[in-house]
C-alpha cells in the first residue's frame, strides 16, 4: 500500500506543477500579478531574456511592460517532470509565445518565440512552485505588425482577450470589475 500512496502522491504532484505553469501563463498573458506572483517563491530567480536576477526584479520588469498594454499569448507543452525528491523537481516546459508591444523606443514590434522554461521546482508546505527558472530560446521570428484597430480586426469575434480584471474569466471566477 505504501507503493501505491507514494505513486498517487506524485501523481498529485505533477498536477500541481502543472497548474503552477498554467497560473504562471495566465499572469503573464493577462496582466494578472498575484496569478503571476503565485507561481514562484518570493525567493525565486529567473534568468529571462534581457532579466537575469531575483524574481522580484522580474516582476517589477513585467509590472512595467503591463502598463504598455501588450497582447501575449503563452501555450505550453510537453511538459517534463523529474522528481530530485519529494521536495524539489526539473522540469522542462516547451512554449510557444506570440508577444507584441512597444518597445523602449516607442516602436511597436510583433514576435513569434518559441524555448522552453527549464525550471527548479520546490515544495513547500504543501505547494509547489519555481523556485528557479531559465528561459531557453529555440526560436525568434520578428513579424510584421497587423494594421488597423483591433476592433476592425476581430469584428464579431467578441470578447476580445483582455488584461485582468476585465478578461472574460475573471467574471466566471468571481473577480471582476463587474463583481
Amino acid at each position: 500500500m505504501a507503493n501505491e500512496d507514494k505513486r498517487l502522491t506524485e501523481l498529485l504532484d505533477r498536477e500541481a506543477i502543472r497548474d503552477c505553469i498554467y497560473r504562471y501563463c495566465r499572469g503573464i498573458d493577462r496582466a494578472d500579478e498575484a496569478s503571476l506572483r503565485s507561481s514562484y517563491w518570493p525567493d525565486a530567480t529567473d534568468r529571462h531574456g534581457a532579466y537575469s536576477g531575483p524574481v522580484e526584479g522580474f516582476f517589477q520588469w513585467v509590472l512595467e511592460a503591463f502598463k504598455t498594454n501588450p497582447r501575449n499569448i503563452h501555450q505550453v507543452s510537453n511538459i517534463l517532470i523529474e522528481f530530485k525528491d519529494e521536495a524539489s523537481a526539473v522540469v522542462e516546459t516547451y512554449f510557444n509565445a506570440l508577444q507584441r508591444g512597444a518597445g523602449r523606443d516607442g516602436v511597436t514590434r510583433q514576435f513569434l518565440l518559441a524555448g522552453r522554461y527549464a525550471d527548479l521546482f520546490e515544495k513547500r508546505d504543501g505547494e509547489w512552485r519555481v523556485k528557479q527558472r531559465v528561459v531557453a530560446y529555440d526560436w525568434v521570428e520578428e513579424q510584421p505588425v497587423p494594421e488597423g484597430s483591433e476592433e476592425a480586426r476581430f469584428g464579431v469575434r467578441q470578447p476580445v482577450g483582455a488584461k485582468f480584471p476585465a478578461d472574460p474569466i475573471y467574471e466566471l471566477l468571481g473577480r471582476s470589475n463587474a463583481s
